[in-house]
């Protein structure tokens, strides 16, 4: 049972990008992220039994975290109109890269020689990613190199973002603050934020009638966001947190096959030759990190 609820949890939130794919159908990244994250937020704060109150200091560092949740879910859910489902879910999870980085400048330590392998490995198969072609193209096609920089930013963001709830997570006695408190916050200053870019930039949600895109943007908010999410913080029960961050390498995979069979995309040789990279940097970046735990 243990297996199956981690191997679960995987496949959801794999099945994250092609959910938005169909959402991007009937409505833009802004849209989509306001309305994935808002429908989230609504259902983590009815299942509270209290909310507990925090300072101004804490509850601003919740407010950054979920500015940088925002800014992930919109530039990688971007991402999509630009480039392969394959391409995008594999560079977003390169955050054990960005974060490690932050640790390095901050305690002012060199980095590892396993660390320098990782990045040396990383930047070569991103090179190659970007080299290589999908087919078909994406929805907007020849914004490869485009759709590339948003998948990255949406990694670095989502690595800020587990950095400042590290921090604001933290009791000043040193427990943490617990789970459904953190993302209620976070879900909630995130779709605030989307909610006024979206109204900004003149994305609206997309038509009531339009049952594929809602149906994307639900399944997104229920299966990928509450149940996926949810799952892989319970797995803590019975896995070392390595052990679940190494086994987020299988998110890409679940998401290529995924389109692969529903969207007929390929991916070119060079860009599957970058993607080994890619996934090999990751995973010796979470093998340097074995005490890094999930929120």
């Amino acid at each position: 049972m243990p297996y199956i609820r981690l191997l679960g949890a995987q496949a959801a939130i794999g099945a994250a990008a092609i959910f938005a794919r169909y959402a991007l159908s009937g409505a833009g990244p802004l849209a989509v992220s306001a309305l994935r994250l808002g429908i989230a937020a609504l259902l983590t704060f009815a299942l509270l039994r209290r909310f507990v109150h925090l300072s101004a200091r804490r509850e601003f560092a919740f407010a950054l975290a979920g500015l940088a949740l925002a800014v992930h879910f919109a530039a990688w859910i971007g991402s999509l109109l630009y480039t392969s489902v394959a391409i995008s879910t594999l560079l977003v999870t390169t955050t054990p890269l960005w974060t490690e980085i932050y640790d390095v400048v901050r305690e002012r330590r060199p980095p590892s020689r396993s660390y320098i392998v990782a990045v040396v490995l990383a930047f070569g198969g991103v090179a190659a990613i970007v080299a290589g072609r999908a087919a078909p193209p994406a929805p907007v096609p020849g914004f490869a190199v485009l759709g590339a920089g948003l998948a990255l930013l949406g990694s670095v963001a989502i690595g800020a973002y587990l950095l400042l709830v590290r921090d604001a997570g933290r009791e000043p006695d040193g427990s943490r603050l617990g789970t459904r408190q953190i993302v209620a916050r976070t879900y909630g200053w995130s779709a605030l934020a989307l909610a006024a870019s979206a109204a900004f930039a003149h994305q609206g949600p997309p038509p009531l009638a339009d049952g594929a895109a809602w149906g994307g943007i639900v399944a997104m908010a229920l299966v990928s966001q509450l149940l996926g999410h949810t799952a892989l913080n319970a797995a803590l029960r019975d896995f070392s947190p390595s052990t679940i961050a190494l086994t987020t390498l299988l998110e890409p995979v679940v998401a290529a096959l995924l389109a692969a069979w529903l969207f007929g995309e390929t991916v070119a040789p060079p860009a599957i030759a970058g993607g080994i990279a890619v996934l090999a940097a990751v995973a010796i970046a979470l093998r340097g990190e074995p005490g890094r735990a999930s929120i």
